[in-house]
C-alpha cells in the first residue's frame, strides 16, 4: 500500500517531458526490436516501472543517434507517436536544468542560443580591448609576439582561475545530485573497476554513436553514416589536446621556470595546433551536420543551444590559429582579445550549455556499467 502511494505521488509530480519518456518506454518495453541498437534498451528492459529516477537516467544515457526512430513502426505518423530521440531530448534539457547549480542558472538552458554566445563572446574582446586601456603595442612591440606584454601573465591567472574554478564547481555539484538520485534506481551498487573501465571505453569511442551495428547512426535519412561520430571525435579529442597544451604549458611557467610564447617543435605548441585544427574540422562537420539533421531527430528547440556551443569552440580555435599565424604582425593585439573573449565566453556558459550533456552522459554511462553487471541482469542484454 505504501508503495502504490507513493508511485501516485510521484506520478503527480512527473512534468510533460517526464510522462512523455515514461508513455514511450512502457511502449518500447512492450516491443524490444531495437534492443540490440544501444544502452538505452537493454536498460529498459531491466524495468518493468519507469519513475522519475529511471527516467532521467534513460534520457541521459541516449546519445540521440536516431537508429530507433527510423527502425520503429510505432513512429509518426502512427497513432502512438513513438519518436524516442525526441522525448529523451526534450527531457534531457530539463535535466540539466533541475540540476543546474546555482538552481537560478538553470534557466540559461533556454536561452543559451547562438545569437547570445557570439554576442557573449563580442562583449568580452571589447572589454579586454577596453581593458588593455586602448593602448595596445605598436608594430614593434607587436613583432615580439609577445602578448604578455598586452596582458601580464599573473593578470590572466587572475581572471581565467576563478572562472575555470566556478565551471568545475557548477559541474561537479550539478553532476553529484543527479548522480545521488539516479544510483538508488540503477541497482545502487557501488562503482567497481570493469564498471568504470567499460564506461570508460564508451566515453572515449562514442560506442553508441555507432547505430549498434557498427555502421554508424542516421542523420538525414536512413541512410547509415559515421560522419557524427567522426565529427564529435575530432571535436572531442582537439579540445582534450588543446586543455592539454595548457596544462603542459602551466607546466613549463611553473615548474621549469620556461616563459611563453612557445613554438614549434614544444610540446605546448604541438598539442595546440593538433587540437585546434581537429576541433576546426569538427565543429565544422557538427555545425554542417545539425544544420541538415532530420527535421524528426532530437527537440528543434535547442538547436540554437547546440549551434551556439558549437559556434564558441570553432572561434575558439580559428582564432587562436589565427593569433599563432599572426602573432609576429601588428594585428596580434586585436586577435589576442578576440580569443582570450571567445575562451572567457566559452568558459562561462560551459555549466548552462551543450557541453554538459558530456558530463551528465557520462555519469549514466557508468551507472549503467554498475547496473548491467549485476546478478540476472547480463541475461536481459548486454552491450
Amino acid at each position: 500500500m505504501q508503495r502504490l502511494e507513493a508511485l501516485v505521488r510521484e506520478a503527480r509530480a512527473l512534468t510533460a517531458p517526464e510522462v512523455e519518456v515514461q508513455r514511450q518506454m512502457q511502449i518500447c518495453n512492450a516491443c524490444r526490436y531495437c534492443e540490440g541498437f544501444c544502452g538505452v534498451f537493454p536498460a529498459m528492459t531491466r524495468r518493468l516501472e519507469f519513475g522519475k529516477a529511471d527516467v532521467h537516467f534513460l534520457a541521459n544515457l541516449c546519445h540521440n543517434c536516431g537508429a530507433c526512430l527510423h527502425a520503429c513502426q510505432y513512429a509518426p505518423p502512427h497513432e502512438f507517436a513513438v519518436n524516442v530521440p525526441r522525448a529523451m531530448a526534450n527531457l534531457r534539457v530539463q535535466t540539466y536544468a533541475d540540476y543546474a547549480w546555482p538552481a537560478p542558472l538553470g534557466v540559461l538552458y533556454q536561452r543559451n542560443g547562438l545569437t547570445l554566445s557570439m554576442a557573449l563572446a563580442a562583449g568580452l574582446s571589447l572589454f579586454l580591448a577596453l581593458a588593455a586601456g586602448l593602448h595596445l603595442p605598436t608594430a614593434g612591440m607587436a613583432s615580439t609576439g609577445n602578448f604578455y606584454q598586452i596582458f601580464p601573465h599573473n593578470l590572466l591567472v587572475a581572471v581565467f582561475v576563478p572562472v575555470f574554478a566556478f565551471v568545475v564547481l557548477a559541474l561537479a555539484l550539478g553532476v553529484r545530485n543527479f548522480w545521488n538520485d539516479i544510483t538508488p534506481a540503477t541497482s545502487g551498487a557501488p562503482v567497481n573497476a570493469a564498471a568504470a573501465a567499460d564506461a570508460s571505453a564508451k566515453v572515449l569511442t562514442l560506442k553508441y554513436l555507432d547505430g549498434g551495428h557498427g555502421e554508424g547512426c542516421n542523420n538525414a535519412d536512413d541512410a547509415w553514416t559515421l560522419a557524427r561520430r567522426r565529427a564529435h571525435h575530432l571535436t572531442f579529442y582537439g579540445f582534450l589536446l588543446c586543455f592539454a597544451a595548457t596544462g603542459v604549458a602551466t607546466i613549463y611557467h611553473y615548474v621549469f621556470g620556461w616563459l611563453a610564447p612557445y613554438d614549434l617543435p614544444s610540446l605546448p605548441k604541438v598539442l595546440g595546433v593538433a587540437g585546434g585544427v581537429s576541433l576546426l574540422v569538427g565543429t565544422c562537420g557538427l555545425g554542417w551536420l545539425n544544420l541538415r539533421r532530420h527535421p524528426e531527430h532530437g527537440d528543434p528547440a535547442q538547436k540554437t543551444m547546440d549551434l551556439g556551443f558549437i559556434g564558441l569552440l570553432f572561434v575558439t580555435s580559428a582564432s587562436g590559429i589565427a593569433l599563432w599565424l599572426g602573432r609576429a604582425s601588428t594585428t596580434m593585439p586585436w586577435l589576442l582579445v578576440a580569443h582570450l573573449g571567445t575562451v572567457m565566453a566559452l568558459f562561462l556558459t560551459l555549466p548552462y550549455g551543450k557541453f554538459a550533456h558530456g558530463v551528465f552522459r557520462t555519469a549514466a554511462l557508468l551507472r549503467h556499467a554498475v547496473e548491467k553487471r549485476q546478478p540476472g541482469n547480463l541475461a536481459l542484454g548486454d552491450d
